[in-house]
C-alpha cells in the first residue's frame, strides 16, 4: 500500500510541475495570460469591427484583487467539496457501524 501511495504522489508532483517546466508558449507574448485575453485577441484579429454585447458590472481595481477573488472562489469550492465528501464518508461509516452492531 505504501508503494502505491509513493507512486501516486510522484505522479501528482510530475503533473503539477511539468506544465511549468515545458516550454509550450507557441509564440505567445504572455504565455501564462488568461484565456479571456487570448480569446479577445483572436476575435479582434478575425473581426476588427466586433463590439462586445455587454460590459462587466464591476471590474476589480487591480490584478491582485482579481487573483484574490479567484483564489477565494477556488478555496470555497474546495471547502464545499471537502465538506460534502466528509459528510458522505461519515454517513457511510455510521451505516456500517449500525449494521455491524445489530444483535442477531
Amino acid at each position: 500500500m505504501k508503494r502505491i501511495n509513493l507512486i501516486l504522489l510522484g505522479l501528482v508532483v510530475a503533473i503539477a510541475t511539468l506544465p511549468l517546466l515545458l516550454p509550450v508558449t507557441r509564440g505567445l507574448a504572455e504565455p501564462f495570460a488568461g484565456a479571456d485575453a487570448q480569446a479577445q485577441a483572436a476575435i479582434t484579429r478575425a473581426h476588427p469591427d466586433y463590439r462586445p454585447w455587454f460590459s462587466p458590472l464591476w471590474k476589480p481595481p487591480g490584478g491582485e484583487i482579481e487573483s484574490f477573488l479567484f483564489a477565494l472562489q477556488a478555496a470555497l469550492g474546495a471547502g464545499l467539496l471537502g465538506y460534502y465528501l466528509g459528510l458522505r464518508r461519515g454517513q457511510a461509516q455510521r451505516r456500517r457501524a449500525d449494521t455491524t452492531d445489530v444483535p442477531d
